[in-house]
Order: C-alpha cells, then structure tokens, then sequence
C-alpha cells in the first residue's frame, strides 16, 4: 500500500508499505477472514462441509452440533444445550460476539418451531411481501398454480421488431426472476421449473414471457 500522508520517510517516498495484517474494508480482508474462522472452528473438532462450504458439524458421541457462517453472522443448531454452551463460550473467547439467543429471523427467512408437536419450519413470507410490494404485484388476484398444461414458451414469443422491444425497455422482467431465484432456492422449490424456463429469455423477453412472470408472482 502506499505510505500514508504524514506518514511518509524522507528519501524513501517511492517505497511503499507491506502490509501484515488484513484491514477491514480491503479486498482481501473476507478471505482472510473465512480463513482464521476456519482455522480457529476446526481446532475445536467442527469439519467443514466439502460440498456446501460455511457449514461446520462437530459430532461428539450421540450429540451433533451445526454451524452455518453468513458472513459474520453465526447460526448454532444442536440437539444438546451442553454442547451448545460449550461452543459458544469457545466462540466467545476467540472472537468479539453478541449472543441473539434463539434464532428467528436468518438472512431474510423466518425460523418458526413448536415443540410440543415436534415441527419445525421456514417461511419467507415478509420477503415475497416485499417483492410483491415491490412490483405492484400485493393487491392482484391469486393464482392455483405458477404454471400449468398449456402455458407455452418460445423464442417465437421474444420481440420481433424494435416497436416490440421498446414496449419491454421499462419491464422489470429481470428483476423479477431474480427475486424468484432466492425465493425458489431458499424456501419454494415448486416454482423452480416456472422460474427455470422464465430465466432463458432474460436477455430478451417478450410480453407473453412478462405474464408469466406475474403468474408466479400471483401463485405467490
């Protein structure tokens, strides 16, 4: 890096510094980062996932502990409060954290469970909310399904002429099937081939592909 105003030796202004430690805010501070957790969580007997990196499992005896890192955002899910205390006072001690206590809200997605009939779920329904609000899309009439025997797509359907293609210029059609995709990945796998075939014509989508779109977005 380049010697700091101030901070710069007389004769040796063409010099630059080397730096030793990774400051926040730099490219490379997230690998640095994911690096010293991953050095620091498996000294303590967690292995990385190799297919789904970011998720760690400790497993001691008939006890099993999981950790899901976003970021620097920690999820713990164990099946023994021992455990879960112990990993947690390790946390504690080798990084600067705050305990939320039982999760609820992760990255958008709500964490609802009851105990007493042994379920536990996930919904994202503030986030489709959001996206509905965000295309006009909260006060339309629902649909059954987000496609069914009938619905055709084809190259055929994409604008033809430059009329055509200035009608689509103002259509959020990519956005769309970009918030479907976290949606479809995270908690509502029976849009998937609905957003699968949405997503062939984002680089030039016509008005039959764009009420599609909106099926989905009605079924949602």
């Amino acid at each position: 890096m380049d010697q700091p105003v101030g901070f710069i030796e007389e004769g040796k202004e063409h010099m630059v510094c080397k730096l030793k430690k990774s400051i926040y805010g730099l490219k490379q501070a997230s690998r640095q980062w994911y690096l010293k957790f991953n050095d620091t969580i498996t000294s303590f007997g967690f292995k990385e996932n190799i297919v789904d990196r970011y998720i760690y499992l400790k497993v001691s005896g008939s006890k099993f502990i999981f950790l899901i890192l976003y970021v620097d955002e920690i999820l713990l899910a164990t099946n023994d409060l021992g455990l879960l205390s112990e990993t947690k006072k390790f946390l504690s001690n080798n990084f600067e954290m705050k305990d939320m206590s039982e999760a609820y809200y992760v990255i958008g997605i709500e964490i609802f469970c009851n105990r007493s009939q042994g379920l536990l779920g996930l919904s994202q329904k503030a986030y489709i909310n959001k996206v509905l609000e965000r295309f006009r899309m909260d006060k339309c009439s629902t649909s059954p399904v987000p496609i069914q025997k009938g619905d055709k797509f084809s190259l055929m359907q994409c604008p033809k002429n430059e009329l055509e293609r200035k009608q689509m210029e103002n259509i959020p059609y990519a956005s769309i099937v970009g918030s479907l995709m976290y949606a479809q990945t995270c908690t509502i796998p029976d849009i998937s081939f609905a957003f699968g075939m949405l997503g062939r014509y984002q680089s030039n989508p016509g008005l039959d592909h764009w009420k599609a779109a909106k099926k989905v977005l009605r079924y949602l």
